[in-house]
Parts: C-alpha cells; sequence; structure tokens
C-alpha cells in the first residue's frame, strides 16, 4: 500500500543525526567525495529551506538546500534529497521536492541548481544547464548538472563556490 499523505515540517537541530543517518544509508561513505557534497562542506544549510517528511515520529526523508554563489549571482543548492529505503517510490521524495520548490520561490530565491536525473527533477522546473554556462569545482557529468529558473531569473553564468567560502 503506497502512502499518499505525509507529515512534512521544517528540518530543526534535533533531527540532524537521523538525516546523517539516512544520507548514510542512501549515499554510502563515498558521498563525502562527490562534487556536490565538497561544495557544501563548511557551508550551513538554509534552515528556512530544508524540510523533513514523518510517518508518525519517524524520519522518512529530508531536502537541503545551501547557498552558494554562480559566479555573481546568489543561488541555492538542492540537496542531498534523501528518502529511507523503507519509503521509497510512495511519493515522499516528490512531496518534499515540492514543498522545497515553493519555499524557495516564495523566499524570493531565483536560481535552484543540483545534481541529478533529469527525468525525475524536470517536472519542478529544472533543465539542463546549456554546456559550459556553469562549471563545478570537481567532475560531474555534465547531463546531470540541472538549473531551475525561479522569480523570472536568467540562467547564470560561471564557477559554484559555496557561499561561506567567498572572501570578501
Amino acid at each position: 500500500m503506497k502512502q499518499t499523505s505525509w507529515v512534512i515540517r521544517l528540518e530543526d537541530a534535533a533531527d540532524n543525526t537521523a538525516i546523517e543517518d539516512l544520507q548514510a544509508n542512501a549515499f554510502g561513505p563515498g558521498r563525502f567525495a562527490r562534487t556536490a557534497f565538497r561544495i557544501r562542506e563548511n557551508v550551513p544549510h538554509r534552515p528556512d529551506l530544508s524540510f523533513v517528511g514523518l510517518v508518525g515520529s519517524h524520519i522518512a526523508g529530508s531536502i537541503r538546500l545551501s547557498p552558494i554563489l554562480i559566479g555573481e549571482t546568489e543561488a541555492l543548492l538542492l540537496g542531498p534529497l534523501t528518502v529511507s529505503p523503507d519509503f521509497k517510490n510512495r511519493g515522499l521524495g516528490k512531496a518534499l521536492m515540492r514543498t522545497a520548490m515553493n519555499a524557495s520561490a516564495l523566499a524570493g530565491d531565483k536560481v535552484v541548481l543540483l545534481v541529478g536525473d533529469a527525468p525525475y527533477y524536470s517536472p519542478f522546473g529544472f533543465q539542463q544547464v546549456p554546456l559550459g554556462q556553469i562549471t563545478l569545482p570537481g567532475p560531474v557529468d555534465p547531463a546531470r548538472l540541472l538549473v531551475a529558473l525561479l522569480n523570472g531569473a536568467d540562467m547564470p553564468k560561471g564557477a559554484v563556490q559555496g557561499e561561506r567560502q567567498v572572501s570578501v
């Protein structure tokens, strides 16, 4: 039987251990070597745009957005989107995506970047980044580099860096 309704709420500090456990289970120890994870190192995710999906009191999934710069453009890096294997293919990931993307648009954010599968993310407004338009500080399959432009934004151009790592 598929779960069709979830309780989705903002993440809070007490959720961190459960979220880290979900990510470890989903992505394994090699996740820290991936380019997207490296960009997020030492860059706190936005608490107003990071959500958990609950089944009862159990955290079954999470999504985080972190501030980045693409060239001079303020943007968000989506991820990781994580769902417990016990609740995969039941709509929780999509519910978390809708919640995070709606919250981002309402907050006035303009650009959300991610590395992922276009068929999954395109219904949420993501499109493939034109080749060479946005560069990351590590390897990434160009077909998996996706961007959503919110609130009438133009396509940004430039190198991605975590917002906290930018020198003033």
